[in-house]
């Protein structure tokens, strides 16, 4: 039976900080066609991409990747990383090149790997902008040149095209920026000329590891056979069990239509998808489909800097506080605008108890806390504005006087020495749009180079 074997070692490119033992064993003792893994996406917010930071520390990361790489490297099977670094934008490559490069000279590693670079110009996303080419995903406002000048890093969603012509180069390791989550793991399989609807499924659902089973470990990899009208599913260490239902669950997670998946290029439909049992640990899937639409679009992302944030972190039990808590933050509120004037800064009470996590969509008004969680929350143009609109608000809040008080002394419990913590530059997403393009390859250039040796 014709086939293509591919192995997704870890949830998320760098959680792990190292592959289990087992699974690097069955790595060595399988035939394997491909060993893929994504590295990012937007989820933890525009912190990572607009500061060029990574989102693992290194430590985890090199762990990895030495585990993987050497294996790859010895075995001779493809190596394909998406969204390095995380955010995928140039700095974050070239962090994962670094850590690459620094395991081959280590190891007596050699191979040819292939660097793809999806962080895109200014000018040339204004030069599209201009030629009526970008457009909102859903309910984003139309793209503005103010919002792209603002931006400090934008990228492109590539899709597999550009993993494919880098294979074709002679790579054998690939690096590649933002990307397609399934790209990775999907490319190996079209370029072999696999259906590209059960190819893309395939990636979807092995692009966060063991995920898709019913008792998930972050460090544990997921093997995928891809045959000519389905693919298999399993764990690669025999305790992971996977059902149709937890396959079909993680298919469906984080999408606003349970059968059809905006992809670069088209849509994946999954409407007649079929997920079957196997065996008790393993999942077959059938009957997924790749739709092209008329015209090939790339996501876009951009972040950019709007400021700077301290916080504060405090506690409070007294059930009068508790009680009066809305009209405590009303009054604090207005106090700090008092003492600052104008829209250089703004500052939110996060109140844990209440409705910390969803704010004014928290339907559950009645608190039934015996305590509540605060955090002070500053964001101004200047850390040292931001230092100074938290301080006020910690010491109005600390002392401050309602009806019904007991007290004269504090409010607050702190858990922290100092009360402030300065946590630097503050993003926000400015661009989340797509873009037409005539060529799936002409906005990712790629670099190809021998390592080692």
């Amino acid at each position: 039976m014709r086939e293509v074997v591919g192995v997704s070692p870890v949830v998320k490119f760098g959680i792990a900080g190292g592959v289990s033992e087992k699974t690097l064993q069955e790595i060595e003792r399988r035939s394997i066609d491909f060993i893929a893994s994504d590295a990012g996406s937007i989820d933890p917010g525009p912190y990572y991409l607009g500061s060029g930071k990574p989102f693992y520390p290194r430590t985890n990361m090199k762990k990895e990747t030495e585990d993987l790489l050497t294996i790859a490297v010895r075995k001779n099977i493809p190596f394909l990383i998406s969204s390095a670094g995380f955010s995928g934008a140039r700095p974050h490559v070239a962090w994962m090149v670094d850590i690459v490069k620094e395991i081959a000279t280590e190891r007596g590693l050699k191979f040819r790997m292939a660097t793809i670079n999806a962080e895109q110009e200014k000018d040339f996303i204004k030069k599209k902008l201009r030629q009526g080419t970008i457009h909102p995903l859903s309910v984003e406002k139309e793209l503005t040149e103010n919002n792209i000048e603002e931006s400090d890093s934008i990228v492109a969603m590539m899709g597999v095209e550009p993993f494919i012509r880098a294979l074709d180069e002679g790579a054998s390791v690939v690096m590649a920026g933002r990307a397609l989550d399934a790209a990775p793991f999907a490319a190996i399989p079209i370029r072999e000329g696999f259906d590209p609807g059960l190819a893309i499924h395939l990636g979807k659902i092995l692009e966060c590891g063991t995920l898709c089973a019913t008792n998930p470990e972050s460090d544990v990899g997921m093997v995928a056979y891809l045959r000519n009208d389905h693919f298999l599913l399993e764990g690669l260490e025999d305790h992971i069990v996977c059902t149709p239902t937890s396959v079909a669950l993680h298919s469906l997670y984080e999408r606003r239509d349970p059968y059809k998946i905006a992809c670069p290029g088209g849509y994946l439909d999954l409407s007649a998808t079929k997920f079957e049992a196997t065996s008790g640990r393993s999942v077959r899937v059938s009957g997924s489909r790749f739709v092209k639409d008329d015209t090939y679009t790339v996501k876009l992302e951009g972040s950019g800097l709007v400021g700077y944030r301290t916080i504060c972190i405090a506690g409070v039990r007294c059930p009068r506080i508790i009680a009066n808590i809305d009209g405590i933050v009303e009054g604090v509120t207005a106090a700090v605008k008092k003492k600052f004037p104008g829209d250089d800064y703004r500052v939110l009470f996060r109140i844990y108890g209440k409705n910390g996590v969803m704010g004014d969509l928290e339907p559950k008004k009645t608190i039934e806390s015996h305590e509540l969680g605060i955090i002070i929350d500053a964001v101004a143009k200047t850390q040292d504005l931001a230092n100074s609109v938290c301080s006020i608000a910690r010491g109005t809040m600390t002392h401050y006087h309602f009806e019904g008080i007991l007290s004269s002394a504090a409010n607050l419990a702190f858990p922290f020495s100092p009360f402030l913590h300065e946590l630097g530059p503050v993003y926000r997403f400015s661009v989340h749009h797509r873009m037409e393009i005539e060529d799936p390859c002409e906005l990712f250039p790629i670099k190809i180079e021998t390592v080692g040796g």
